[in-house]
């Protein structure tokens, strides 16, 4: 059963001879890797490493209430916070912050294509200004003691040689900063939507392998369309760690053989029933201090994703969930819903 009980955060600090295992990542999120996803993902998955949501600057130093953002659960560790800013003084305050509420690692957002963020100097527009970004990198570093790390693409728009991210990471790295995500496509700034991005891009993982190559006392992690655990095992012959973003979500359930197949450690569950039943006390505790079931229900939509009752599932829980007075007994009819549907499925297969 998930721990439920509110614990004083550990102030244990990560030294560089303490060092964290980058080889499985969840990557960050907006409005999806929230504290309630990462809770669910840690009980998948041990050796995980989670990243939150990006965090600006702005809403850590200038908002109301910038603890909302920087809670978590005790279970959620190995954590790391993401950063969007581009002020060095800033970022730096908020390395601090973070280091002070418990987290594992701080990283700064040089990624993110959407427009939104573009005029304050946020995210993948900060490649274009590699001064900025070791500025922030130094500051965040002589801030802090926990790892400072980046998270980038392999160039912007039209840029298409691989020198472009090889110089970029060669500059960084003179601030001292080891570990380097990348993103395997280019940043288009303007005419796609972050989706796209995502999306349209070619994906150049030779880039990023050939980033280790070139840097190989660097830590360099790969991120970008990653669907499987196979694909996963074949870009770890080539790069340190592997970032894995929406799959992660959408299909939960590849989180639940990583550490067996990645780390060489025991999976937590034999199947996704006993997974579902795992998570419903950490619901009843979240319900009880005043969340919304659709709040929780919506990270475990993908949990059946291709399996018998899948679609009664989330059929149920997008029906029944969202309602004001929903309980947990929402979510256990909906797992009921799943126990017939597999039931009705071994007397099909006995029956043959």
């Amino acid at each position: 059963m998930l721990d439920t009980n509110t614990q004083e955060r550990s102030k244990k600090i990560i030294t560089t001879d303490d060092k964290l295992n980058r080889r499985f990542s969840i990557a960050p999120m907006m409005d999806w890797t929230t504290s309630d996803y990462r809770v669910f993902a840690r009980s998948l998955s041990k050796e995980t490493l989670l990243y939150t949501e990006m965090v600006t600057t702005g809403a850590l130093l200038k908002g109301d209430n910038p603890e909302r953002f920087l809670r978590f659960e005790d279970i959620e560790h190995p954590i790391a916070l993401q950063l969007g800013g581009s002020d060095a003084k800033a970022l730096a305050q908020c390395a601090k912050m973070a280091e002070s509420f418990g987290y594992d690692e701080v990283n700064l957002n040089a990624g993110c294509p959407s427009d939104k963020v573009q005029h304050s100097l946020i995210g993948a527009i900060l490649m274009a200004h590699p001064e900025k970004v070791k500025d922030a990198m130094k500051a965040m570093q002589d801030a802090c003691s926990i790892p400072v790390t980046l998270k980038h693409r392999i160039g912007l728009d039209d840029q298409q040689e691989y020198s472009i991210v090889r110089d970029f990471i060669g500059d960084v790295a003179t601030t001292g900063t080891n570990t380097f995500i990348v993103h395997a496509r280019n940043a288009i700034l303007a005419g796609l939507s972050p989706k796209q991005n995502r999306e349209v891009p070619p994906l150049k993982y030779d880039f990023v392998y050939r980033l280790k190559q070139d840097f190989p006392d660097l830590e360099i992690i790969l991120n970008g369309g990653i669907k499987t655990l196979d694909e996963c095992e074949d870009h770890l012959l080539h790069v340190d760690g592997v970032m894995v973003g929406r799959e992660a979500y959408n299909n939960p359930w590849i989180l639940s053989q990583v550490d067996s197949r990645l780390f060489g450690k025991p999976d937590q569950f034999n199947n996704r029933l006993e997974a579902l039943h795992n998570f419903i006390p950490f619901v009843a505790h979240r319900l009880n201090n005043g969340e919304r079931l659709s709040h929780l229900t919506r990270h475990i939509m993908g949990l059946f994703l291709g399996q018998p009752g899948g679609k009664q599932f989330r059929r149920y829980l997008s029906e029944q969930g969202h309602k004001k007075d929903a309980s947990v007994d929402v979510l256990k009819q909906a797992t009921d819903l799943v126990n017939e549907q597999l039931t009705r499925a071994k007397e099909i297969n006995n029956e043959q």
